[in-house]
């Protein structure tokens, strides 16, 4: 359906650490919106400051998402440039953003999405593991479904992303070891672009005892080898095995 308001939603990555991987288009984009969404406001403020951005920001987060999202529908439709970022990143990459863009679809309403920072992507590449096919996982469960998440990664042959947070950075390494083996390759990066940037790699256990020597400090990215795979066994036939008789 053809938007006839002239409302669009924008989805703007910002810095997840250096100010300087701020775009220029993002700069315009939210000096040109009508209304920009933030994460966390507190966050946000400074970052506009620094770029010169005279706006309020509004809250929009996990909590108030879904009452929010009706009044920002009804500001699209009235033709309004709405911009949402997150505090750090791409929106709805384990941030908020996910449920609004879907209500916004719902309503035929336009989309755009800015190419921007996002932590898994440097990570990954920073890793030296295989970047040809990888699946990204965001947080694991905290309680809940926890085991059963980490069986099934323990079987996936592609290169696994996560996110972790610095209070459960070993008690997750430990069950790395236990689920995928302690001699699984793997890299954990910390603090991506800013000064103390960190990227440690070799086995899940010699990781384990860096960190665990080691101030834990800033948000994680953990890349983990897939399994390799398993090689079929191959049926050998005699020459004098008798062939089955066909039905």
């Amino acid at each position: 359906m053809e938007n006839t308001t002239g409302g669009k939603l924008f989805l703007v990555p910002t810095p997840i650490g250096n100010l300087e991987d701020m775009t220029f288009r993002a700069i315009r984009i939210l000096k040109e919106a009508d209304v920009i969404l933030a994460e966390d406001t507190r966050t946000s403020a400074p970052l506009l400051k620094h770029f010169g951005i005279d706006k309020k920001a509004y809250s929009h987060h996990q909590h108030n998402e879904h009452q929010a999202t009706a009044e920002i529908i009804r500001f699209l439709k009235e033709g309004k440039q709405v911009a949402l970022i997150s505090d750090a990143g791409t929106p709805a990459i384990s941030d908020p953003g996910f449920f609004l863009v879907r209500e916004v679809l719902k309503h035929d309403l336009p989309i755009e999405c800015l190419p921007g920072a996002t932590a898994f992507v440097p990570a990954l590449v920073n890793s030296g593991l295989p970047t040809d096919s990888f699946v990204f996982e965001g947080f694991l469960p905290v309680k809940k479904g926890r085991q059963t998440k980490l069986t099934k990664l323990a079987a996936e042959e592609r290169t696994i992303i996560l996110y972790e947070s610095p209070h459960r950075l070993l008690k997750t390494l430990e069950e790395f070891c236990t689920y995928f083996g302690e001699d699984r390759q793997a890299s954990v990066s910390r603090e991506l672009t800013k000064m103390y940037e960190e990227t440690v790699r070799g086995t899940i256990l010699e990781i384990k005892s860096h960190f665990e020597n080691n101030i834990l400090k800033g948000e994680f990215v953990i890349c983990v080898a897939g399994r390799e795979p398993q090689k079929k066994e191959k049926r050998s036939y005699r020459k004098d095995q008798p062939e089955e008789d066909e039905d």
